[in-house]
C-alpha cells in the first residue's frame, strides 16, 4: 500500500491538471461521474494516503488501497475504475477506491493529523498516544487518525531509528521517548520521499526486509505484530521493549 510520501509524489505529478476542465470521466468508480463533466479541477491536495481531486462543491477521493494505480496520459487493459479526459491529456485510475465527498474538503479532514502536512501537530499526536496506553506501539503509528501517511515501511524505520520495539505499550513508552519515536517518524517521512524521488529508497532501508542489524551486527527479527498483523523487522538487542 502506497505511503504519504507516494501520494505527494502523485499529487506533484497530476497537479499538471490543476485548473484545467473536464471534458468527460469515464470508468465502474460507484459515483455519478456526470458530475465531473464540464467541471474544472481547482486543485490537487494530500491526506495521509489519500489523493484528493478538489472541485467546486466537491472533492473526488482516491485511495490506491494495496494495488491501486494511475497513469497520466497512457491505459492499460484492466478495467477502469476512473479515467478523467483534459484538454491537455488525461488522468486514469486503475483498482483504487473512489468516493464523492460534499463541501468544504476541509470539514472532512484533520490536517494536523497528516505528518506531512504543514500544519501537522506532534503534540497533538502524543495526547492521542496518551489515550491508548495498553496499545501496542506497532498499531498505534499505523492508525491513521494519529499518523496519517505513515504505512509498514515507515513504522518499521522510525521503531529502529528511536530504538523501540515494535510491540511495546503505548502507555509503557517514556514520554521522552515517545517525542524521539513521533520526530523519528515525520523525519523519516520526509526522507522517504526524498529517496523515493531519487529511485533509491531501498538502498536507504536500515532495517525493513533486513536480516542483519547494521549496530549490532546479530539477526534481524521478523514477526508479524499487533492486531494489524503487519511485518516488523526489529532487532531484539537494540530496540528496547517496553512492557
Amino acid at each position: 500500500m502506497p505511503e504519504g510520501p507516494s501520494i505527494i509524489i502523485a499529487k506533484e505529478e497530476t497537479e499538471i491538471f490543476e485548473n484545467h476542465v473536464v471534458i468527460s470521466a469515464t470508468g465502474n468508480a460507484k459515483i455519478d461521474l456526470s458530475r465531473l463533466e464540464h467541471k474544472k479541477l481547482l486543485g490537487v491536495r494530500t491526506w495521509g494516503k489519500h489523493l484528493l481531486l478538489c472541485f467546486s462543491g466537491f472533492t473526488i477521493r482516491i485511495h490506491l488501497m494495496m494495488f491501486g494505480t494511475y497513469l497520466i496520459n497512457k491505459r492499460k487493459a484492466t478495467k477502469l475504475r476512473l479515467g478523467l479526459v483534459f484538454k491537455s491529456g488525461e488522468l486514469n485510475f486503475y483498482t483504487v477506491n473512489v468516493k464523492l465527498l460534499e463541501g468544504d474538503i476541509d470539514e472532512h479532514y484533520d490536517w494536523s493529523a497528516d505528518i506531512m502536512n504543514d500544519k501537522w501537530d506532534s503534540g497533538k499526536a502524543k495526547s492521542k498516544l496518551k489515550d491508548i496506553p495498553e496499545k501496542l506501539i506497532c498499531d498505534a503509528l499505523l492508525d491513521q487518525n494519529i499518523f496519517a501517511g505513515v504505512g509498514n515501511i515507515i513504522k518499521n524505520e522510525a521503531l529502529y531509528r528511536a530504538r523501540i520495539h515494535p510491540k511495546s505499550k503505548v502507555g509503557k513508552i517514556p514520554a521522552k521517548k515517545l517525542s524521539e519515536l513521533i520526530d523519528a517518524a515525520r523525519d523519516y517521512s520526509f526522507d522517504f520521499l526524498k529517496w523515493k524521488k531519487e529511485g533509491t529508497l531501498k538502498k536507504h532501508w536500515e532495517v525493513y526486509t533486513k536480516h542483519k542489524c547494521k549496530r549490532c551486527d546479530l539477526p534481524v527479527t521478523k514477526e508479524y505484530t499487533g492486531t494489524t498483523r503487519r511485518r516488523s523487522f526489529f532487532c531484539e538487542n537494540c530496540q528496547k521493549l517496553y512492557i
